[in-house]
C-alpha cells in the first residue's frame, strides 16, 4: 500500500481483495476517482457459506470477476443478500448487475424515492434499529443522515465494529453534497456514532480505521475547527465562498476545491440557520456572506 497525504485520498492504493477480520473481506469496487479514492469498499460479511454483501460499487463490469475471486477467497462463499448504506451511485449502482449475475437476492436499504427509482432493482426497506443476520455476523442499522438522507451505518455486533459508509472515511473527511446533505444533521450523526463506542471502523473509502472512537472524535473536532476558520475568514472581510476556500484549504490540491466549496457552503448554511451569518443572494455558492 502506498502512503497518501493525511488530508485526502489522491494517490492512495489498496488491494482488490483483503481479509480485514475473520468475518470481513473487503472487495474494491474498481471505480477509482477524485471522490472515491482507490474505489468504493464493498464487504463480504460473515463466516459461513451464505454471507452478506454490503454495498455494490457503481456497476462496472470489471468488478464482477474481482467479487468472484473474493467469494472464492472467503471459502467459496455465496451471496445471501445485499445491504446498501445509501443510494449514491457508487454504493447501489452495481446491485442490478449482481442480481442479474447471481440470481434474485434481497437488496435492503433505507428508502429514498428520488434516488431509488433511478436503479433497476427492487428495494427492501430497512431503517434505524433493524437487524440483518447471517452465520457469524449480526448487522444493526443506525440511521445517520447528513451526507445523504437515507444513509445507514451498520454495527457489526460480534466485533463492536462499525461499517461507516461515507460518514467516516479511511483518509480525509466526508463531502457534504448539495443534494440531500446537511452539515448540522451530519454533526448529530457523528455524535450518534460516537455513542456506539466502535472499536474498528470499516469505511466505504480508504483503509480500515483501527481506533473508531478516536477517529470519530477527530472528525467532530475537525468540523468544529473548520467552522472557526470559516468565521475567521469572514471576520477578515472575505465574503465569497471561492475566497474562503482558497484561504481555508490553501494546503490542499486545487482539484479538490470544487468539493471544498460545497463543504464551506454547507458550513455557512449551518451558521445561517443558527443566526451567526447572513448573505446577499439566493444561491449559496454565488452569495456574498458576512457575519450576522
Amino acid at each position: 500500500m502506498s502512503e497518501a497525504p493525511p488530508s485526502h485520498m489522491m494517490g492512495l492504493t489498496l488491494p482488490d481483495v483483503a481479509s480485514w477480520s475473520e468475518r470481513v473481506v473487503v472487495v474494491l469496487g474498481q471505480n477509482p476517482g477524485m471522490f472515491t479514492g482507490p474505489g468504493t469498499n464493498t464487504y463480504i460479511v460473515g463466516t459461513g457459506t451464505e454471507r452478506i454483501l454490503l454495498d455494490t460499487g457503481d456497476g462496472r463490469p470489471e468488478y464482477l470477476p474481482v467479487l468472484a475471486r473474493a467469494l472464492e477467497h472467503a471459502g467459496e462463499a455465496r451471496i445471501q443478500e445485499i445491504v446498501v448504506t445509501h443510494g449514491h451511485p457508487d454504493h447501489i449502482g452495481g446491485a442490478a448487475s449482481l442480481v442479474e449475475t447471481y440470481g434474485p437476492r434481497r437488496v435492503s436499504k433505507r428508502p429514498w424515492a428520488e434516488l431509488d427509482e433511478r436503479h433497476a432493482v427492487r428495494v427492501h426497506p430497512i431503517d434505524d434499529g433493524d437487524v440483518i443476520r447471517c452465520e457469524g455476523a449480526t448487522l444493526r442499522a443506525v440511521h445517520t443522515p447528513g451526507h445523504a438522507e437515507d444513509h445507514l451505518c451498520f454495527v457489526l455486533e460480534e466485533e463492536g465494529a462499525l461499517f461507516s459508509g461515507d460518514n467516516v472515511l479511511g483518509v480525509g473527511t466526508t463531502v457534504i453534497p448539495p443534494f440531500g446533505g446537511d452539515l448540522g444533521v451530519y454533526m448529530r450523526s457523528l455524535d450518534c456514532l460516537l455513542a456506539e463506542n466502535p472499536t474498528l471502523i470499516y469505511p466505504a473509502h480508504g483503509p480500515r480505521i483501527e481506533d473508531g472512537r478516536t477517529k470519530l472524535r477527530e472528525y467532530i473536532d475537525h468540523r468544529q475547527e473548520r467552522e472557526q476558520q470559516v468565521l475567521e475568514a469572514l471576520d477578515c472581510g472575505l465574503s465569497s465562498i471561492e475566497a474562503i476556500v482558497k484561504r481555508v484549504y490553501a494546503a490542499y490540491p486545487e482539484a479538490l476545491y470544487s468539493a471544498a466549496a460545497w463543504t464551506v457552503a454547507n458550513q455557512l448554511l449551518k451558521l445561517e440557520r443558527e443566526g451567526r451569518v447572513s448573505r446577499d443572494g439566493e444561491e449559496p455558492l454565488a452569495a456574498r456572506w458576512r457575519p450576522a
